[in-house]
């Protein structure tokens, strides 16, 4: 008898053993119930992610995990390790148009560092050890920038890695934009602290215009306190993968994001958001949009949106939509809505995603008019676009978006698109 119960004991510490072999390596940082033997199944939600500063405790990712399976992981290997050579790097080059709000750099462990910013991927924690000095912005309290402060990104080639951490901080009562430009190549991973205080409004536009063999994980991660608000948006053109993740916390009652996304994917590429919006405190409101056209084979773009309305957030309204057109045929768009609501009195929340090739009526409507089919389809996308590129406020920036997409829709195969997948 004793015999047999050690051999069905043994039969399941090795069922155990495999069983806990095919766990997503950041699902067994949860309170470290791995280690006791004690965890039973993978992260499912965004709310139970694990944090940890160490790269170590994530693991490399395989493909397998809920927050990596949609991304091509053997084209962002070069940033499961720390960049070699000077701080972070010595891959991308940095220009900020106002001194003035530019602080000394902030070192691991010096306030407000890590006020916000907890990495949830291995990518993030290598960013963090990575960057030995964060870029700190602050704009003083009650002042407010007529222009935009804009900090320039340049990478110096595709093979050049570079990490790093920048905090933004907007004090009490203060109002400004700050646009983030990346353009040159680089593998650059990213980390991006965004501190919005009472009464505060922000403005945070991140563009993405790199050259088309680039490689850019980035990290955003902001809280919002009280009467405060911030709108955020993330713009993608080029780069050969683009994954761009904003985290908002709105803590402070009546606290409010904005959070907009605009892409246009061509072929081969990837573009990708994980968006996740935390409804803290009570009357709290959020409104996410994110568009994309896609164009080529092989034209990928990623979007999972993840709101969590928790247990205090009374009278909260929040609602997030994902569009993507399909221009030609081959693109693939993932596109995956998910809300938590820990509380039942809110006000409303809601979300939506679509994804499609031209709408027929659309362009029979123009046609009829005597605008050619080329012309009709150009004007359908700048106005899908449009919606989100005109909502940034900065008219040279819009401007010069705007002509960005008029130049990818000269490359347009102009055959009616099939074969669309979603």
């Amino acid at each position: 008898m004793a015999a047999t119960s050690t051999a069905s004991e043994q039969a399941q510490a090795a069922r155990t053993e495999n069983d806990h072999a095919h766990l997503d390596p950041a699902a067994q940082l949860v309170s470290g119930a791995y280690q006791r033997g004690e965890y039973d199944a993978p992260v499912q939600t965004r709310s139970e992610r694990p944090h940890s500063f160490e790269p170590a405790d994530f693991g490399e990712p395989t493909g397998r995990e809920v927050n990596w399976k949609h991304t091509p992981v053997a084209r962002v290997r070069p940033l499961f390790a720390v960049a070699e050579g000077g701080q972070g790097g010595d891959g991308v080059q940095y220009a900020i148009s106002d001194e003035r709000f530019v602080l000394p750099p902030l070192a691991a462990g010096t306030a407000p560092r890590g006020e916000v910013f907890r990495p949830e991927d291995l990518v993030s924690a290598v960013a963090w050890q990575g960057s030995t000095q964060a870029l700190h912005l602050r704009v003083p309290q009650g002042e407010e920038l007529a222009a935009p402060l804009t900090v320039s990104i340049t990478g110096s080639d595709a093979h050049a890695r570079a990490d790093a951490h920048l905090v933004i901080e907007a004090e009490a009562n203060s109002q400004a934009t700050v646009v983030l430009e990346h353009t040159g190549s680089a593998q650059y991973a990213q980390n991006v602290e965004i501190i919005v205080r009472e009464g505060a409004r922000l403005t945070v536009v991140s563009v993405q215009d790199w050259d088309g063999d680039a490689v850019h994980v980035a990290a955003h991660q902001a809280v919002v306190h009280k009467d405060a608000s911030l709108r955020h948006f993330v713009v993608s053109f080029g780069g050969d993968l683009v994954r761009v993740n904003p985290n908002v916390r709105l803590a402070g009652a009546g606290s409010h994001a904005d959070v907009y996304g605009v892409g246009f994917c061509d072929a081969g590429q990837h573009l990708e958001s994980q968006v996740f919006v935390h409804h803290e405190g009570p009357s709290t409101r959020a409104d996410v949009l994110y568009k994309t056209a896609l164009q080529g084979t092989d034209a990928h773009t990623v979007w999972i949106g993840d709101v969590l309305i928790g247990r205090d957030a009374v009278d909260t309204d929040s609602y997030e939509a994902n569009r993507n057109l399909a221009l030609t045929p081959g693109t693939h768009a993932d596109s995956i809505p998910n809300l938590e609501i820990e509380i039942g009195d809110i006000r409303g929340a809601g979300h939506a995603s679509a994804t499609g090739r031209f709408d027929d009526e659309q362009l029979f409507y123009l046609q009829a008019r005597g605008i050619s089919e080329a012309e009709a389809r150009r004007l359908v996308v700048l106005g899908f676009l449009s919606e989100v590129i005109q909502r940034i406020g900065i008219p040279k920036l819009e401007t010069e978006l705007i002509a960005h997409i008029e130049a990818e829709l000269a490359d347009e195969i102009t055959a009616a698109p099939v074969g669309v997948t979603a």
